[in-house]
């Protein structure tokens, strides 16, 4: 498997404050990756190491197999900051334009892109607009059109839906998908767990810092579940107990059940459907990324689990 991009031990202090703490993480070529944690984590020191716009303590980067040179591979990079970019007084058409030329693109193809992606956007009625004229949701979808515009190996999305109303959110969702698809790389840093959650194929959680939480979503959610189930059945259901689960949360028709050590989930089917219930459905439930964040940094016994895998 490639990677696009490497970290390799990388530091970045502030005074007192380490802001970058030793972190470590590889990006496969193609895929979708997911820098999650709090305000305040390091996860912008991070995108602003990768860009060259802070140098690291120390640590290398490693850009499509080689060491990263800014200078010479920003143009492959396209960055999307959380904080709005843009030349207040400048028409965006014009300014998209300017953006394009800066990445590379000759005269005529940067048109091409431009009008390429207002058209697919729903943004051709703002071409003559000043970017101050602009709400803060208009403001991100121009600001992902100049991302994106020279065609990027890498893509990085800063906190890319905030501002945006459910339509546009999705519509850049699916744009996310398609670059992906193409090709590009693209990492998505945020806070919200479960944006993330929904479009990522492996995530890095970070806080104060340090990196805590390393894989593939899927990988991440099967090291962290409980061995809870939750059983619906057609009909009442009667008082239940066996020592292959423990009831977590028994309701009229449905229940939550924990299955104990030594026990499979055929064991509890066999017992309900011996009983003569109607099991309408049996499925596990898997932590979601914020459920398993919060046991981590509080750390709970579900924390230090997590340090034995890595161990």
């Amino acid at each position: 498997m490639s990677h696009i991009l490497e970290v390799q031990h990388l530091k970045k202090y502030y005074a007192t404050q380490k802001a970058v703490d030793d972190i470590s993480f590889s990006i496969p070529s193609g895929s979708i990756f997911g820098l999650l944690g709090p305000n305040g984590a390091g996860k912008t020191t991070l995108l602003r190491m990768i860009t060259g716009i802070f140098y690291p303590d120390s640590g290398n980067i490693l850009f499509d197999g080689r060491p990263y040179h800014p200078e010479n591979d920003l143009v492959h990079i396209g960055y999307m900051p959380e904080e709005r970019g843009l030349y207040k007084k400048m028409k965006i058409g014009d300014q998209a334009l300017y953006l394009a030329r800066l990445k590379g693109l000759g005269k005529q193809e940067a048109a091409e892109k431009v009008r390429y992606w207002f058209h697919k956007l729903d943004m051709d009625s703002w071409y003559n607009k000043k970017t101050q004229d602009l709400s803060k949701g208009m403001g991100q979808k121009l600001q992902f059109v100049t991302t994106i515009l020279h065609n990027p190996k890498l893509i990085i999305l800063d906190e890319p839906f905030s501002g945006l109303d459910p339509v546009n959110a999705n519509l850049i969702k699916d744009e996310i998908y398609h670059l992906a698809r193409a090709g590009s790389t693209v990492i998505f840093s945020t806070h919200r767990m479960e944006q993330v959650e929904e479009i990522c194929d492996r995530i890095i959680l970070v806080n104060q810092g340090k990196k805590i939480l390393d894989g593939t979503v899927t990988q991440v959610k099967q090291d962290f579940k409980e061995n809870l189930f939750h059983l619906e059945v057609n009909g009442p259901l009667r008082p239940a107990s066996h020592p292959s689960f423990e009831v977590m949360q028994p309701k009229e028709r449905s229940l939550i059940l924990r299955i104990q050590p030594g026990y499979t989930s055929n064991d509890i089917l066999s017992y309900f459907i011996g009983r003569g219930d109607v099991i309408v459905s049996f499925q596990e439930m898997l932590p979601s990324l914020n459920d398993i964040f919060i046991k981590l940094v509080e750390g709970t016994p579900l924390a230090r689990q997590f340090q034995n895998l890595q161990a």
